[in-house]
């Protein structure tokens, strides 16, 4: 049964339609609320709605009505009428401000109420009695409500020219996962994840620090180790096209590398091809740092070949903003790229790369735009556990490929902990030597560096 408030939530999104015709409506209904407003609000949006104050809204009949209205004092029926129209008119200023806050407005007193009125709604549902589903499914309905202008808060934050990402990151880690799922969160690449502790997990955590902790002392002398990620292993439903991207994609990666094939089917054919071109034994006078750089232009080549000779000029002209050749003196002139280039990519790339990293969806970039994507569980890295293959065979070729061949900037960023990439469009990458968040050493469980410790080779793979 919808409540009263509800109602007057519908009332008010009516009302802004009518204000997109009628500037009038906008000025009646969406101008701000008054600090007592605010706080009476505030103070009741979570108590159960007082039935008994809300007008009639049955059909009665014109006798029963008459006789109502002939038994009640004119000044109490219009007092009535005038606290439900200001209630309505409060409830509509509360829609408007919720969908639209203006972004130099949002401050952290706003976040701070909604915060309160999140852990509210929390207490209210844990105390509700279960038979009272109405108002269960009413207050479940406010907390979404508050937690979606939450990470409203956060995306505007994100788009104010005073944005600080290290204040970002502090605001996000704060809200989330108590307010704001992860997964809703507008950027959650430096975002640090929050393992849920259970008895077993936290006995299991335990473990895996104790073995980290033995495969480093193993190896005296040597980088220090990466802890593996010790979230459960996700399983992937690759589409026609992925399984059909990934034949091409395994046939490309052969003639590129000399012939070096694998019968092993899916992903992980492929990461056995790349690991064997990776720690394949040199020639005396080629070392792994040459070596490094033939498996870029093999992954480029690669990637050239995936796109077809038509794709990058397309991309070039339309998104970069690149001349092609006319015979002009502008020829090969950029002037992008076109603002829409970071967030069309985004559109674009899931459909053509997800068959190499698995799903994805938009993330927004460091600078808090829009042209980000977040691969909730990267493919790639999760089958190889290898940050060599990861670094040598994907991020730094694919950040060279669309800085050379598509004109556009890009910086792939892998999360060794959760195995979360951010993919940020229209970002000027860091050196990996520079970048603090890429951690230095192996991977604790990376086959790579076992098969380089068989041969007695002290060359490290992943830097």
């Amino acid at each position: 049964m919808m409540t009263r408030h509800s109602s007057y939530l519908l009332i008010g999104v009516a009302a802004l339609a009518s204000a997109s015709f009628n500037p009038k409506v906008a000025t009646a209904f969406f101008s701000p609320p008054t600090s007592s407003t605010i706080n009476r609000v505030t103070k009741t949006q979570f108590a159960t709605p007082n039935t008994s104050s809300s007008l009639n809204r049955s059909s009665p009949s014109t006798s029963s009505l008459y006789s109502s209205l002939s038994n009640t004092n004119d000044n109490d029926v219009l007092g009535k009428i005038s606290a439900e129209l200001t209630e309505l008119v409060e409830c509509t200023s509360l829609v408007f401000n919720y969908l639209s806050k203006p972004e130099n407005q949002v401050s952290v007193q706003d976040v701070l109420l909604a915060c309160d009125a999140v852990d509210a709604a929390s207490s209210s549902s844990t105390t509700t009695p279960a038979s009272n589903n109405d108002d269960n499914d009413d207050t479940a309905t406010k907390q979404q409500q508050h937690e979606s202008y939450l990470n409203q808060y956060l995306s505007l934050r994100q788009k104010s020219h005073e944005f600080d990402y290290n204040a970002y990151v502090k605001t996000a880690e704060f809200l989330s996962p108590s307010r704001i799922p992860r997964g809703e969160l507008p950027n959650v690449q430096d975002v640090t994840y929050v393992v849920p502790t259970t008895v077993s997990s936290e006995e299991e955590s335990a473990e895996a620090t104790t073995a980290s902790a033995a495969a480093v002392s193993t190896e005296k002398g040597e980088q220090p180790l990466v802890a593996d990620c010790t979230l459960e292993n996700i399983s992937y439903n690759d589409s026609p096209l992925d399984k059909l991207l990934l034949s091409i994609f395994r046939n490309l990666v052969e003639t590129h590398t000399g012939g070096i094939r694998s019968d092993i089917p899916g992903i992980k054919g492929l990461l056995a091809q790349g690991r064997q071109y990776m720690t394949m034994e040199l020639p005396d006078n080629v070392t792994y740092a040459d070596h490094t750089r033939a498996q870029h232009t093999m992954v480029k080549n690669t990637l050239g070949g995936l796109m077809t000779p038509v794709l990058p000029p397309f991309y070039r002209i339309f998104m970069s903003g690149i001349v092609p050749k006319l015979g002009t003196e502008y020829d090969g002139k950029q002037f992008g790229p076109w603002f829409y280039a970071p967030w069309l990519t985004t559109l674009v790339t899931p459909i053509f790369f997800g068959f190499l990293v698995g799903p994805s969806k938009p993330n927004r970039r460091s600078d808090g735009q829009r042209g980000g994507l977040v691969v909730e569980k990267c493919k790639f890295l999760q089958e190889s556990g290898c940050k060599g293959l990861c670094l040598h065979q994907c991020k730094i070729p694919a950040q060279e490929f669309f800085k050379e061949e598509l004109g556009l900037d890009l910086t792939v960023r892998p999360n060794f902990v959760t195995q979360e990439c951010s993919w940020s469009f229209g970002e000027v990458p860091v050196s990996v030597e520079d970048d603090d968040s890429f951690p230095k050493g192996c991977l604790v469980g990376c086959e790579s560096r076992k098969i380089m410790a068989e041969r007695k080779s002290t060359d490290v793979l992943c830097m």
